[in-house]
């Protein structure tokens, strides 16, 4: 992600299928030092990413999941998909139409805001006309309890791994292998971005960008390995596959926001590129403005095919 982010506003309005009365949070919020709600994600730069993210998406993946979703026990009574980090919903927007069979989407986010726009514009029928049920959870996915996932098809996200730790990431994978459940998690990234034309400052903003993502413990680029170990430490089957964004003189709208966030953060982890960073994204927004700018951004996605537990395969 690109630090493309706005301060927390005002909660909607209650949303469509929120949890039961009396149901307990399966997510706990980080402790926060000050008290005050972390800075979301802006629905507008989700809005805007949405369309990349669903091309670049590795649809190869979706034959293995259907084929170990089919396989899972219980699934005559449908799907049960948790998706962590939910944003808006796009995931479930792409993926749930995908899809045979009744699903219940529960939708895991820090913020109820997005929570509601995910909640509102959640698909309502699957690929074969199903129907396609929603319920909302507020928390930090960072932090999943023992309990989470129980009774889970399937878990998802959606450029979630590279903001977690390694702790983290184990996590989740242990919760995936103790539900029995796959993961499907899209869109980490890479550590690697391609711009045409070249310039020479090109590899010192990735470099600090990608130490930018790092901070704090961040797995940041490192996220699809880690997570390939962890999940393979525990018995699942994993699958990596590229799903990069990639980007011309049509995709103006999101080359913007997303290039000042880059150069952003970049100088934010190395305060010395400020004055050539500052040229630097003065031309490259003036080459976008021209049409003559192409940027390749890399991700990874991972399908990790847990163990059913009840050792059906």
């Amino acid at each position: 992600m690109s630090g493309v982010i706005a301060g927390a506003g005002p909660a909607g309005p209650p949303v469509r299928g929120a949890a039961r009365t009396g149901e307990r949070p399966t997510v706990r919020l980080r402790d926060g030092g000050d008290g005050e709600e972390p800075p979301r994600y802006a629905p507008e730069w989700l809005r805007l990413r949405e369309g990349a993210d669903a091309v670049a998406r590795a649809a190869e993946l979706l034959d293995p999941l259907r084929i170990r979703l089919a396989n899972l026990p219980g699934r005559a009574g449908g799907l049960v998909v948790h998706d962590l980090g939910c944003g808006t919903g796009s995931m479930g927007r792409w993926l749930a139409p995908r899809l045979d069979g009744a699903q219940h989407w529960v939708l895991h986010d820090r913020d109820p805001y997005l929570l509601h726009f995910a909640a509102v514009a959640s698909p309502r029928s699957a690929a074969d006309g199903s129907r396609v049920t929603v319920e909302t959870r507020r928390g930090d996915l960072a932090r999943l309890t023992a309990d989470a996932l129980a009774g889970a098809s399937l878990v998802t996200a959606s450029a979630l791994l590279d903001v977690l730790t390694r702790e983290e990431v184990d996590t989740l994978a242990a919760a995936c292998a103790d539900a029995g459940c796959p993961a499907l998690l899209t869109l980490s990234v890479a550590g690697r971005v391609e711009l045409t034309p070249q310039d020479p400052l090109d590899g010192d903003i990735t470099e600090a960008f990608n130490a930018h993502q790092r901070r704090s413990g961040l797995l940041g680029p490192d996220a699809v390995e880690a997570a390939r170990e962890a999940f393979a430490d525990r018995g699942a089957t994993v699958l990596v596959r590229p799903s990069p964004w990639r980007l011309g003189p049509g995709d103006a709208a999101l080359i913007v926001p997303w290039l000042r966030g880059w150069v952003g953060a970049a100088v934010e982890q190395r305060p010395e590129l400020a004055g050539p960073a500052q040229k630097y994204l003065a031309a490259r927004l003036a080459a976008c403005a021209a049409g003559e700018l192409r940027v390749t951004v890399h991700h990874s996605d991972l399908l990790a095919l847990s163990r059913p537990a009840s050792g059906a395969s």
